[in-house]
């Protein structure tokens, strides 16, 4: 519904506020009432023409303004006037950009998932003859034209290219809409894709397995670490089988790094103990050496 003309109501009571000053101003007593009251009536209808001839379109506004039925000018904005009675005006059409929500519930995917998804539709009127003479209601052709479209796309979709690529649909959306609605006068100018919903028994197992894939990469790593690991130790091994007195050092600073950490005892099996030469008086003195090493720099850190 159009909205109050203020500046056609001000014109009416110009008018009759003209008109009622002459009637006053030539009433010279009761003979002169029925032309006073003639001159009131005429007034109030010329001012009610007057008023209805005249119509104000705002900035983002065009009228259709058609003339015993037919379509006669678009008119606006701004100030502009009509002939009462024989023009009228169906239609105020806004040519600024629009938003229109639409979504659909429970549509299929092409691997049969039913999903739910929102969009918006940002549209545009250029042709205000053709929107408001092609098409009954525009806005409403334009929102059911989005839907079907929408189902449409989602029926040639897999699931998993829809969840990754909104952009590609939103193209093909804004495309198939823009084609439809054409005719129209309307031009499409974007269309996004807000949200897609799945069933939370999907969404589960989707969840599910994402966590499995991360555990079998994790259980992968840590294969691949471990074979790094027995890569190191096979070259150690051969640079110890090449070296006997590397072999003994690093023996020897093992069983250090365990007193180290354990004073109290250590079992050593005694194939170690003949690899590492402890069994004799030179390994014994070597080990009580380093032993008394370490308890020197225990107390020397206790006493710091």
């Amino acid at each position: 519904m159009r909205r109050f003309n203020a500046f056609a109501s001000l014109i009416f009571v110009l008018i009759l506020a003209i008109g009622g000053g002459i009637a006053w101003s030539s009433y010279n007593g009761p003979a002169d009432t029925p032309g006073t009251l003639w001159t009131i009536i005429i007034t109030f209808i010329i001012a009610a023409i007057v008023s209805a001839a005249i119509k104000v379109a705002d900035q983002w506004e065009k009228a259709v303004v058609l003339r015993l039925g037919k379509f006669r000018v678009i008119n606006g904005p701004g100030l502009f006037f009509i002939i009462p009675v024989i023009d009228s005006i169906p239609y105020w059409i806004d040519i600024r950009v629009i938003t229109t929500t639409f979504k659909t519930e429970k549509t299929l995917t092409k691997d049969t998932v039913p999903v739910d998804v929102d969009a918006v539709l940002f549209w545009k009127v250029l042709d205000p003859q053709k929107a408001a003479l092609d098409v009954a209601d525009y806005q409403s052709a334009i929102s059911w034209a989005s839907q079907t479209a929408l189902r449409d796309v989602i029926g040639k979709t897999m699931l998993s290219d829809m969840l990754e690529g909104r952009e590609k649909i939103s193209a093909e959306l804004q495309r198939i809409i823009d084609e439809r609605t054409e005719p129209w006068g309307i031009n499409v100018i974007s269309v996004e894709v807000k949200d897609v919903l799945i069933p939370p028994a999907l969404e589960d197992a989707m969840s599910m397995q994402a966590q499995a894939e991360r555990e079998r990469q994790a259980r992968v790593i840590l294969g691949d670490s471990e074979r790094q690991v027995a890569e190191k130790f096979g070259d150690a091994a051969r640079t110890y089988a090449n070296n006997p007195t590397a072999l003994h050092l690093r023996a020897m600073n093992m069983l250090y790094e365990g007193l180290k950490q354990n004073s109290t005892i250590v079992i050593v099996p005694s194939t170690a103990l003949e690899t590492m030469q402890l069994g004799g008086l030179s390994g014994v003195t070597a080990l009580t050496m380093e032993l008394q090493k370490g308890a020197a720099e225990k107390n020397k850190t206790i006493v710091t």
